[in-house]
């Protein structure tokens, strides 16, 4: 009968130690967003969107393979290159920053700063940052 009494008083204290990690990661998470600079809640947030959407964030992207990437566009500019011009943009998405170029182009309709862009294509170096040429891409709506 002791045996029957044990088993009811051990199923709530399993359960209790159950919740405990998770209200200690509320609390942490809770904490972190606080005292953390609003730049880096931003990239957090970045980075989450980037991998709900499909992407790989761009600070994991190996060389010279095929990715998929998602960011926002921070900047949008001609470069000459050569004899013909090409349009480049620099796409964010908390975890590093890729150059996004088209040769031959002036300018794509909706490639803009603040724009959310998911971006399929080769990655390289050049000068020391990671280019994609001529990317396959898809504006995506920007989450408010």
């Amino acid at each position: 009968m002791t045996e029957t009494n044990a088993a009811p008083d051990a199923e709530p204290k399993a359960a209790t130690d159950a919740a405990k990690p998770a209200t200690q990661g509320v609390f942490r998470r809770a904490m972190h967003r606080l005292t953390s600079p609003e730049h880096v809640l931003d990239a957090e947030r970045r980075q989450e969107e980037a991998v709900e959407q499909g992407g790989t964030p761009v600070g994991r992207c190996p060389d010279r393979q095929q990715v998929c990437v998602v960011g926002q566009l921070r900047t949008v500019t001609i470069q000459p290159r050569g004899q013909s011009p090409a349009l480049q943009a620099e796409l964010w998405d908390g975890s590093g920053t890729v150059d996004l170029v088209w040769i031959g182009r002036r300018k794509i309709a909706g490639i803009e700063p603040g724009r959310v862009l998911r971006a399929e294509g080769r990655i390289t170096q050049r000068e020391g940052r990671r280019v994609m040429f001529n990317p396959r891409y898809e504006l995506r709506p920007a989450k408010s």
